[in-house]
């Protein structure tokens, strides 16, 4: 069993190192990617505040399929074309949306989501997964939080 003293009312700079130490723990030596994720999930959940979604959606034949996750019932399967998580999928860039309802084709899949960080997950260049975070607050996520994801993605890249 794992577990970790989660202080959330730190700098984010220090959140997101112990959230990738703890994540390294969870993940290190387990070749089970959906496990992996499952645990992850959970872990960003107790991790970060200010949340009403945290999970994956994998890319499974070219669209994003929905993973493991921690909120309400979710959008199964997303096209690249659609929403946020379509949008990092198909660019491989990070998504950092202030106003979900302001982003062209918004999936709302929780209408109590008002922004959200989608960050992409690479292996040798092309998109695995999104790891995908909704929150009830506007202008929720900033770039330090993008940061953070962003180097949780590097790390499950060759763990999911």
């Amino acid at each position: 069993m794992y577990a970790f003293d989660i202080a959330t009312d730190v700098p984010k700079a220090e959140l997101y190192a112990e959230l990738l130490k703890a994540a390294d723990a969870l993940t290190a030596g387990e070749p089970d990617g959906i496990a992996n994720m499952a645990n992850i999930s959970a872990l960003i959940w107790q991790f970060v505040p200010d949340l009403n979604w945290a999970g994956f959606y994998r890319m499974v034949g070219g669209e994003l399929v929905l993973g493991p996750f921690q909120g309400k019932s979710a959008c199964i399967r997303i096209p690249l074309d659609k929403g946020v998580c379509g949008a990092a999928a198909r660019t491989g860039t990070t998504q950092l949306v202030e106003d979900v309802h302001a982003f062209p084709g918004h999936i709302a899949c929780d209408a109590d989501s008002r922004s959200e960080l989608v960050v992409p997950v690479k292996r040798d260049g092309a998109v695995i997964a999104v790891i995908d975070l909704d929150s009830p607050l506007p202008a929720r996520f900033d770039t330090d939080d993008a940061a953070g994801f962003e180097a949780l993605a590097k790390l499950l890249s060759t763990r999911i």
